[in-house]
């Protein structure tokens, strides 16, 4: 049988009922049957009784576009998939699939496709027949996607701008997709969606819209997306890769800061200078701007593990931090952090753009050193990032929306901030494995089932297919080529599956960092107060050993210590951290099915008296103070400690060594149990009335030979502070 994705002439019309060429490519997309020519109709447009007059529409269009009649296509079908569900709507919507599936994979391979209306009418209608695909469905009007030959052949924006009532038509609610048809049909076109967001997607394309999705939108997104893509061709054919030396397979993915109105500063130390940031698939290049001219770039690498840290800062002239509109980078390869400051008048959307869109190409970096990709792999993945950037691109200048943290449109981004991420990556890598395996082997010799499960490097070829890398440098036939996209008849996509189960821990996250929003007080006093009432447990355990240990009731302290002899003695100690973990989980399991149901109980907390500005700075300046003499403390221990070690007084670097010699041998040939047991002794009994006085005596000693001990000297040196004027 011959390859469905081929197209070729019906051989059995004869040379005698060849369709003109011309009425052909119009009837390519038309949506009325009636506006197809009789020779088409007869050989491509029988109607199949399970589906609904549209759904017959787009399958007629499809054989149109594939040159086979419907009824060999579903012979195809059956023969291909006959493990399918035969249930008459799973049946239905997988045989859309795949005449969609195999009409997309020939449209996509024409130069330009996004670019022609076609293209997007038939795609929205794809989806509109996948989600009704039946008879029993109410029936969509089938209307055509111009009201005249003229505005066919206009390829403007005014077909769908000209007048209220085409405007009317476009968000009639039977036009509108859903998100599980949206999410069946648009990754089968990689470059209009990934199946890792294209949940995200549709939720960014349907905030104004009740979540159902416009052909107004859908159109003005894929418009968009076709001139964020003509814009990075351009770039990556233009001088500009030869002037910022970019090495091979090196992609330019976003240009800013050739706007006066719109500069990017670079700020360095004191200095700062405007220029032109360009972000590619391998690092960050900052040309500053000279006089009528850029510099040489400076080049700040994402590909290379160089520690990079990339986050949101303020930023201001003099290196005031006074707007938070600049993005930071540092690295092991600068000496200084390095600040980008976007500017604008209102808001930080174009720094939390580049924010984004630099973190991703970082994070598919990272991606690639941990799971050791090799040669086409990295392709993939970083292809893979470049065409998440373009749509962001795309929405952005579309739209002016910025998604959040979960509603990312970047495919590393979003692994990163979703809880259990990691699994998308896992899956990820795991298909990526697969490419190395499925370019050697042919499609012959593989099972159906193992050939859905290959992947080819189909992001990489998307951008070769659009222009923005030269040529395709892995030889893969394209002619030969069968998959569609990231997407399989009839199946889910396993990177599909890692979403959804990495979002449903969403919600608990969600409500957690809520519940952490609530408890936040201020002010220094209150939270010292709450903390001393959350481990007032602690310190009442803690209050009742030291008055064990202080001997002021002579019965209970001798008790506990003959207690604790005896367990340190049977070497009963090493049950004890055990014992507390095990009580604990007790404890947590009868409060679990004790108060099932039952809401969890405030905690009550006495507020301090109030403080004034004053007073709280003043309490400030004291907590200060405290901390730094602790530090000074620990400073003068361990300089006293050098002095030791370096016998700056050697009487007491004698006694010292002769000290821990001792302490060594006892270490290396007294059991442990008996250590123990010593230690307790002493610490415990110090306050006992026998011991009393000779103890103090004899820690009086120690603090007084402590204070004779020198500490190390110190010198300061005050490096000369040389910024960049």
């Amino acid at each position: 049988m011959d390859s469905i994705t081929s197209p070729r002439k019906n051989q059995s019309s004869g040379n005698n009922n060849k369709i003109d060429g011309f009425a052909l490519i119009k009837s390519m997309f038309f949506k009325n049957p009636d506006a197809i020519s009789g020779a088409a109709d007869a050989a491509f447009s029988k109607p199949l009784p399970l589906f609904s007059p549209f759904a017959n529409s787009v399958i007629s269009r499809c054989a149109t576009i594939l040159q086979k009649p419907t009824e060999e296509l579903q012979h195809c079908f059956d023969t291909k998939y006959p493990d399918i569900v035969k249930e008459s709507l799973i049946y239905a919507r997988s045989l859309l699939e795949f005449c969609s599936y195999q009409a997309l994979h020939i449209m996509t391979r024409r130069p330009n496709y996004l670019a022609d209306k076609d293209f997007r009418r038939l795609t929205f209608d794809m989806m509109l027949a996948w989600e009704g695909p039946s008879p029993q469905d109410e029936e969509l009007k089938i209307e055509t996607a111009s009201s005249s030959n003229q505005e066919a052949e206009d390829d403007g924006w005014s077909l769908f701008y000209s007048n209220a009532m085409n405007m009317a038509v476009q968000v009639d609610d039977k036009k509108t997709v859903g998100l599980e048809a949206f999410a069946r049909i648009a990754p089968a076109c990689t470059v209009v969606a990934d199946v890792i967001t294209v949940h995200n997607l549709f939720d960014v394309l349907t905030t104004s819209s009740g979540h159902r999705l416009h052909f107004l939108i859908y159109d003005k997104y894929i418009r968009s997306l076709e001139k964020v893509i003509k814009s990075t061709a351009t770039a990556n054919t233009s001088s500009l890769v030869s002037s910022l030396q970019l090495t091979e397979g090196e992609i330019i993915l976003d240009i800013d800061g050739t706007v006066p109105t719109q500069a990017i500063f670079q700020h360095i130390g004191i200095s700062a200078w405007p220029g032109r940031l360009t972000l590619t698939t391998h690092a960050l290049y900052f040309e500053s701007l000279g006089v009528g001219i850029y510099d040489k770039a400076a080049k700040y690498e994402l590909a290379v593990d160089t520690k990079q840290v990339i986050k949101p800062d303020l930023t201001g002239p003099l290196g005031a931090r006074l707007y938070d509109k600049a993005v930071m980078y540092k690295s092991t390869s600068v000496t200084e952090p390095v600040f980008f400051e976007f500017t604008e008048f209102k808001g930080s959307s174009r720094r939390d753009y580049w924010l984004d869109i630099c973190l991703e190409i970082l994070y598919a970096h990272r991606f690639i050193r941990k799971y050791n990709l090799k040669q086409i792999q990295q392709s993939e993945a970083l292809a893979r990032a470049a065409l998440g950037i373009l749509r962001y691109r795309a929405v952005k200048e579309a739209f002016q929306n910025f998604p959040s943290n979960y509603k990312t449109l970047l495919c590393f981004n979003l692994a990163e901030s979703l809880p259990g991420g990691y699994t998308i990556l896992q899956t990820l890598s795991s298909r990526l494995s697969l490419l190395n395996a499925s370019s050697s082997q042919p499609d012959s010799v593989r099972s159906p089932t193992a050939s859905r499960q290959i992947r080819h490097p189909i992001s990489h070829l998307t951008l070769c297919r659009h222009g923005i890398i030269s040529r395709n440098e892995f030889g893969i036939d394209e002619e030969e080529l069968q998959q569609v996209g990231d997407v399989c008849v009839g199946e889910i996509n396993p990177l599909e599956l890692a979403v959804k189960q990495s979002k449903q821990d969403i919600g608990r996250a969600e409500a957690a960092r809520a519940t952490v929003d609530q408890v936040k007080v201020e002010g220094i006093d209150t939270n010292l107060a709450v903390m001393k009432e959350m481990l007032l447990p602690i310190l009442e355990l803690f209050n009742h050993l030291q008055r064990l240990a202080s001997w002021e009731e002579p019965a209970k302290s001798t008790v506990f210590m003959v207690l604790m002899s005896y367990i340190i003695l049977k070497g009963w100690i090493k049950y004890v951290l055990p014992s507390i973990f095990l009580f604990l989980a007790i404890m947590m399991g009868w409060h679990r099915y004790a108060k099932r149901g039952k809401t969890l109980e405030a905690f009550n907390i006495t507020v301090p008296p109030s403080q004034n500005a004053v007073e709280q700075l003043l309490a400030l300046q004291d907590a200060i103070s405290q901390v730094e003499a602790l530090i000074q403390a620990g400073n003068i221990f361990l300089l006293k400690v050098r002095a030791l070690l370096l016998a700056a007084i050697p009487q007491a670097t004698e006694r010292t060594a002769l000290v821990l010699v001792i302490m060594a041998l006892v270490l290396a040939f007294v059991p442990v149990k008996y250590l123990i047991l010593m230690g307790f002794n002493e610490a415990y009994t110090r306050q006992m009335p026998l011991r009393k006085e000779s103890s103090e005596r004899w820690m009086r000693r120690m603090r007084d030979w402590w204070y004779s001990i020198p500490a190390a000297p110190v010198q300061l040196i005050k490096l000369d502070d040389k910024k960049k004027k």
